[in-house]
């Protein structure tokens, strides 16, 4: 069963579920079936689902609160998912799990603001995002976590001159690089350039031929770009013959990427875990591939789960299932545990400190582990 399949068949239902009980602790659920956030939010919500129905088995969170979730399909579409979000508040939602970009959870949480209902992130990691306010929270390891990690591992490669790929169109597509990027200098490399793309552009042979000419060359090009545009740029710069190489935020973890063959082959990007032999990562993939058929290929499906994960803990330390409540006892965990690593909200900006790994894709659609750390939270680039 793929994860579009598990997602329809959760939302289908809904339609005929009844109305939540006094004790159920209803959580609303922001999830793209079609669009740009489909390869992300389809296995997240995938995963979240599958860890809901665990807990529900077991007499649900903390075995005190059984789960009910309201599933509506965004689109991708900003406008549409603020209307869902007032929908799902209108049927009683106490938490919003909001879709996998920065965007449209900034503009989700403006609508659960009034409320102080909880709102986190499938996998945006803009830190930008939680600015909204106090009640905003991400999941994954933020851009500016990433970008350190990855710009540290650059310079330990001996890469001194980078070129970053940005796009002004989303926060995470133009914040990303630059984060490596002013890391990068800080730690004694030379951004060299920097090109913009538009998202969704076709046509990548005009940044190309840029990149080509620059003077000097770069030792690497880094870009948080995402399907389609990185498949298209990275087959338009491996077939003018550029072989520097190229590294990337979380969003290159997808078999679409991973399946492009030779021109990805020796890319490097970050993730936010590795299911690691005897690992609790390694034991989700085994359990859930036991349950639906679906072996999961990313990481999104872990980072789904964990999001149960954190709202049991934070429910947990409330006493309470009360909105506000819940957003001030998730602030202050300190190493709470999950499946991808272990996460902390105290003393951040309510966007984890987690683990980043570093992983490489191979041309036969494998990727392979390369190292874990977690980024110097008193050292991170300012959002």
């Amino acid at each position: 069963m793929t994860f579009r399949n598990l997602l329809l068949t959760a939302t289908s239902a809904l339609i005929v579920a009844s109305a939540a009980s006094a004790e159920d602790y209803v959580i609303g659920v922001m999830s793209a079936q079609s669009g740009y956030l489909a390869p992300y939010d389809g296995p997240a919500y995938a995963g979240f689902q599958f860890c809901v129905d665990q807990k529900n088995a077991n007499g649900g969170l903390n075995g005190t609160h059984m789960v009910k979730t309201i599933v509506k399909d965004t689109r991708s579409d900003i406008a549409e998912g603020v209307k869902v979000v007032q929908e799902m508040i209108d049927d009683g939602a106490q938490f919003i799990v909001s879709s996998a970009d920065a965007d449209p959870t900034i503009a989700a949480a403006q609508i659960t603001m009034a409320d102080g209902i909880p709102t986190m992130t499938f996998a945006g990691t803009a830190p930008v995002l939680t600015q909204v306010g106090e009640h905003v929270f991400g999941s994954y390891p933020a851009d500016n976590q990433q970008g350190a990690v990855l710009a540290g591992y650059a310079r330990d490669q001996g890469l001194e001159k980078a070129y970053l790929l940005v796009s002004p169109d989303s926060a995470y597509t133009l914040g990303g690089p630059r984060y490596f990027g002013e890391v990068f200098s800080g730690l004694g490399g030379e951004v060299v350039g920097e090109s913009s793309f538009s998202l969704n552009q076709p046509d990548f042979s005009a940044i190309v031929t840029t990149i080509k000419a620059a003077d000097p060359q770069p030792d690497v090009i880094v870009t948080w770009a995402w399907e389609p545009d990185f498949p298209a740029f990275i087959k338009a710069l491996r077939g003018a013959g550029v072989t520097t190489q190229v590294m990337g935020g979380d969003v290159l973890d997808t078999p679409t990427v991973r399946g492009l063959g030779d021109v990805v082959d020796g890319v490097v990007h970050t993730s936010g875990g590795f299911p690691d032999e005897g690992s609790a990562y390694a034991k989700f993939i085994e359990e859930f591939t036991a349950a639906t058929g679906t072996t999961p290929d990313n990481n999104y499906y872990a980072s789904g789960c964990d999001i149960v994960n954190m709202i049991e803990q934070a429910v947990a330390a409330a006493g309470t299932t009360e909105p506000r409540a819940v957003a001030a006892a998730m602030a202050e965990i300190e190493n709470g545990t999950a499946i991808m690593s272990d996460f902390t909200f105290k003393g951040t900006d309510r966007m984890p400190l987690r683990d980043v790994v570093v992983a490489r894709i191979k041309a036969d659609g494998s990727k392979e582990f390369v190292m874990r750390t977690q980024a110097d939270i008193a050292t991170l680039p300012k959002p």
